[in-house]
């Protein structure tokens, strides 16, 4: 109790930074902790008093602050073999309906395709599906395209258009029985077409996403989602861009332009901010220099109960 305290008033002060995403990965720390205080329990003397203290100790100093690059090697994905999995979307159906509605379902390797629709000035993108890897990064002259490596489960794209605005919906369904191979993970590849302004809204559960935003003009851009890692680099702001996560026991990692105006608002729980360039204006609220009067901005709101948050420019 007296090393938790400890640790916590030294967060408190931004002296020190914890990594509260190896809670999900380092717990059998706490068996041995518990272990080897029970074995000594009964045991008064100097050095099994020293034993039980230095294990405590070095425990939790291992679980909040060690920084480990293959933590995520460890969530047990959920995997199904199919068999042939060199399926293609094309040997699907891809039917339209009365509502102009087109839906596409596929099985193993895949490649999903929106063509570019010149009116296509805003579009919504809705991503909702856990244990996969999610990339972003390259552009494509199609309005969408995914590719996508599927050990379980089955994904599901479809679009829909009102008043001139897009909506693309991919959607991960049916996963089966658990598979503990990490080469054998779901994984998608997004591109995207960078004329349009998009609107981002995605929800995961156990979910690694690496999205770089750079090259495209996003407005809105949610994140909502439980145990996992996203990491999100942001490109110039439009004249309003804003950036919403909400997350349980995640580690996040924003990255936002140098010379853009950015603000930062958490309401975080027992979770570790760090805001490298920001500047405290008042609890729980952050800005860049000069945020008041910029024209285009940067509004980035955070939320988590036990989550790793970093927000820095580059």
């Amino acid at each position: 109790m007296i090393t938790l305290g400890v640790i916590f008033l030294l967060r408190s002060f931004g002296i020190i930074h914890i990594h509260w995403i190896n809670i999900l990965h380092l717990w059998p720390i706490f068996l041995l902790i518990g272990g080897i205080n029970l074995i000594f329990a009964h045991n008064r003397t100097v050095w099994a008093s020293v034993l039980k203290i230095g294990v405590v100790i070095l425990g939790l100093c291992i679980l909040l602050f060690g920084n480990f690059n293959d933590r995520y090697n460890f969530w047990p994905n959920r995997y199904y073999y199919h068999g042939d999995n060199n399926n293609d979307a094309d040997d699907n159906d891809d039917d339209d309906d009365d509502n102009g509605k087109s839906i596409v379902k596929v099985e193993g390797n895949s490649t999903f395709n929106e063509p570019f629709h010149a009116d296509a000035r805003i579009v919504k993108l809705n991503i909702n599906g856990g244990g996969t890897v999610y990339r972003l990064s390259d552009t494509t002259s199609q309005l969408f395209q995914a590719y996508t490596k599927e050990f379980g489960g089955q994904y599901e794209f479809s679009h829909s258009v009102v008043d001139s605005v897009y909506t693309l919906d991919f959607d991960m369904k049916k996963h089966t029985r658990f598979h503990w191979d990490k080469n054998k993970e779901n994984s998608v590849v997004f591109k995207l077409n960078s004329a349009p302004i998009w609107d981002m809204d995605i929800s995961t559960g156990a979910t690694k996403l690496d999205f770089d935003l750079t090259k495209y003009k996003v407005r809105n851009f949610k994140i909502s989602g439980g145990a996992a890692a996203f990491n999100v680099k942001l490109g110039q702001p439009l004249d309003a861009t804003n950036v919403n996560i909400s997350t349980g026991v995640s580690e996040v990692r924003i990255s936002v332009p140098n010379d853009a105006a950015c603000s930062i608002t958490t309401d975080s729980g027992l979770s570790s901010n760090n805001f490298e360039g920001f500047t405290k204006t008042n609890d729980g609220h952050y800005e860049t220099p000069g945020f008041s009067s910029a024209k285009k901005k940067i509004t980035i709101k955070l939320e988590g109960g036990i989550s790793d948050f970093k927000v820095t420019r580059y």
